[in-house]
């Protein structure tokens, strides 16, 4: 066999690029994506998320064909660690990965890396339900999405609590230090760098900081060490006080919840509102337990899906994600019975008949009105998420 040359090797990279579906012609993309198989590549530790992936199979499945397999994952990174070896290979077609659940800093290396199919996401046509006014659904962590990756539920963090044990809700990190010098043991948060634990040491973060301004920029070692100082003067005080005197933590969020269930512990974080009622639904918490945000706000982002430059089905992908932007997907997801995630759409921009479905649901006896949440407060960006993990794996890693 012929070697091919640098001038045909680029060739073929660019017929591979242009042969990849054109989202504009969305017919097409129907037309594509029937028969085809989609990998989904998303976190497994959820049992509620598990089943809300296979509802979406089995609704592609119906009306489209699309067959839907979820890879489950523990860490995100791993499947962006295969895309880039994929791409180191040249395996610039036929990947194995179709679709990511991504955030954050994940999506802010594959873009940086070239690793993404796009831009698709404003061209699907359920874009026309996303509230692009009140939510934020076209950065993430800072970083502009442009189209190359699409939103599917909103998150804010919250903390449950059981009224059993805490009478009122705790209004600041410092008061969570507090209750926790008060009552020793009786709190922990997942292991960084499960994203959970990472999220409460940006919870704390922003919390704790006087000027949150430094946070939206890309953090350097100077900038980290003078802004993050107060973090861990926080939990120099805290980690004695946590659950097993911070000598181990849970590795999840849904082994925080079972504490929280076995009264182990009394208060936990969620980057759910919903995710309380769902488990008291399902007889996985008490139904004492509530929920509560801090008076200078939360966290709040989108979950986002992408596609990799390379993916085998990029066609089925964009179906996947069109559907699940649909008021009907979105609706089964609010529902604490089902999810319990957020919705990204605008409820003005749904017929009566949808906003219907999504004024039908109970929230539940645990999860705040949009209005207890309040505006949810803007990741920072990513390379200070990076930077917590290693210095708190530095400082407080349980090997």
């Amino acid at each position: 066999m012929k070697r091919l040359t640098a001038a045909c090797a680029a060739s073929l990279l660019a017929t591979t690029a242009f042969a990849q579906p054109d989202p504009t012609d969305w017919d097409a993309v129907l037309e594509e994506a029937r028969g085809q198989t989609v990998y989904w590549n998303a976190w497994g530790g959820s049992t509620t998320t598990n089943d809300f992936i296979a509802w979406v199979g089995d609704r592609v499945a119906e009306e489209h064909g699309v067959i839907l397999k979820h890879v489950k994952l523990t860490d995100t990174a791993d499947a962006v660690a295969r895309v880039l070896a994929e791409q180191q290979a040249g395996t610039n077609e036929g990947g194995a990965i179709d679709i990511i659940w991504i955030n954050g800093e994940n999506f802010a290396s594959m873009k940086r890396q070239d690793l993404l199919f796009g831009p698709f996401a404003e061209d699907l046509p359920n874009w026309q339900y996303v509230d692009t006014e009140g939510k934020t659904v076209q950065t993430d962590f800072t970083i502009p999405t442009e189209g190359y990756e699409s939103p599917w539920a909103m998150a804010q963090v919250v903390f449950m609590y059981d009224t059993a044990d805490i009478d009122t809700p705790l209004p600041s990190m410092d008061a969570i230090l507090e209750w926790a010098q008060a009552h020793p043991g009786r709190f922990t948060y997942p292991q960084p760098p499960d994203f959970l634990g990472a999220t409460f040491l940006k919870q704390a973060l922003l919390d704790l900081v006087e000027d949150p301004a430094p946070l939206m920029e890309p953090a350097t070692p100077e900038t980290f060490a003078k802004v993050s100082a107060p973090v861990w003067d926080f939990l120099e005080e805290l980690t004695p006080n946590l659950w097993r005197e911070g000598e181990t933590y849970p590795q999840s969020g849904p082994q925080q919840i079972q504490l929280l269930n076995d009264d182990e512990i009394d208060l936990a974080i969620s980057f759910s509102p919903g995710e309380a009622s769902t488990a008291i639904s399902n007889f996985e918490l008490p139904d004492t337990v509530r929920t509560f945000v801090l008076d200078k706000g939360t966290l709040g982002n989108a979950s986002y899906l992408a596609i990799p430059y390379n993916a085998n089905a990029a066609a089925g992908a964009m179906v996947v994600a069109n559907f699940i932007l649909s008021p009907e997907a979105q609706a089964h997801g609010l529902d604490p019975l089902n999810l319990g995630y957020g919705t990204v759409l605008d409820m003005d921009k749904l017929s009566d008949d949808q906003k219907a479905a999504f004024d039908a649901i109970d929230l539940g006896i645990a999860t705040l009105t949009p209005a207890e949440l309040g505006t949810a407060l803007p990741e920072p960006h990513p390379s200070w998420m990076e930077m917590l993990e290693t210095e708190w794996t530095a400082r407080y890693g349980v090997q």
